[in-house]
């Protein structure tokens, strides 16, 4: 499973991860950054202490293999 994650600082310097689950492929830089430039537009996230997200900092993919294993 491939997870996207977007990182960004907030007005008192707090990070601030939002993720998405599954993105579409390709995922382009340019794409990644339009969005997360509209989510700082937006004005609608803030950080744990209710502070405004302010800056995008970076983004990655996380691709994450499960296999259950059979106990019973």
């Amino acid at each position: 499973m491939k997870v996207l994650e977007l990182n960004f600082s907030s007005e008192e310097g707090k990070n601030v991860r939002i993720t998405v689950d599954e993105p579409v492929d390709p995922i382009e830089a340019e794409q990644v950054k339009d969005a997360m430039d509209e989510i700082l537009a937006a004005d609608i996230f803030l950080d744990t202490d209710g502070n405004p997200l302010t800056e995008a900092k970076s983004a990655r993919i996380v691709d994450k293999t499960v296999t259950t294993i059979d106990i019973s």
